[in-house]
């Protein structure tokens, strides 16, 4: 099993086309035999959490029951020729992640997406994340309370290449994406800065998600631009 993320920007104009996509595309990802599991989002403004939406960005998630969009060769055209020409045509530009779902645990709307991974992690090099919950209507303003301030660590933090929030809801379903340099660089954020690991130990003790999911992924390839480079190149 194979995941692309595709992060697509559009001009001002086009905004209302971005919200026409979101409903159209739907119909060509749902009949593309080889998606096994897809998501239409939006995206928030500083590269995680946030509850001031992107309006200019956007973004596709899918999981692939094959491997034949397994190169540079292919990366430009995972989701179908429809969809490729809209974005090509309206949008200012997009961005494809190729990623190998490796270890993690929970579910997105009551599917273990990428519960079949059988891929071993890559020990040296760069780690990609996806963090995604659906917080509970009661539990908004204490997540968002306390999430802020380790969202703004977490921009400068040692080792991040790249993050970007999206979500299908803004403020209720919400994800962050995110790639390190290394797993170390990851585990250091994740486990051992102090605020971190408390708001997590919140979340569970106070149940503040209806559901969640954490994943990691090994980096398979990367096609376009976003912000004018392609941010894994930029960085290297």
């Amino acid at each position: 099993m194979q995941t692309t993320l595709t992060i697509i920007r559009y001009k001002t104009w086009a905004i209302p086309l971005a919200f026409i996509a979101m409903i159209i595309f739907r119909i060509p990802l749902y009949l593309n035999k080889n998606i096994v599991f897809f998501k239409l989002m939006g995206s928030g403004k500083n590269g995680t959490f946030d509850k001031i939406p992107d309006l200019h960005q956007w973004a596709i998630l899918a999981t692939h029951k094959s491997s034949e969009i397994n190169s540079i060769f292919n990366l430009d055209k995972p989701y179908g020729v429809f969809i490729m020409k809209w974005l090509h045509f309206f949008s200012t530009e997009f961005y494809t992640l190729l990623l190998e779902p490796i270890s993690g645990h929970g579910t997105w709307d009551n599917k273990a997406v990428f519960a079949n991974s059988t891929s071993k992690i890559i020990t040296e090099g760069q780690i990609a994340t996806l963090t995604r919950a659906t917080i509970r209507f009661s539990k908004l303003g204490h997540f968002w309370k306390n999430v802020a301030p380790i969202a703004a660590k977490m921009n400068t933090a040692k080792g991040l290449i790249f993050s970007v929030g999206i979500g299908e809801v803004p403020w209720i379903k919400q994800a962050t994406f995110s790639i390190w340099a290394s797993v170390e660089d990851l585990k250091n954020f994740a486990y051992n800065m102090k605020e971190h690991s408390e708001v997590v130990k919140k979340t569970k003790e106070q149940k503040w998600y209806s559901e969640d999911m954490f994943y990691r992924f090994n980096i398979i390839d990367s096609f376009g631009s976003l912000h004018g480079n392609n941010p894994l190149k930029r960085k290297r």
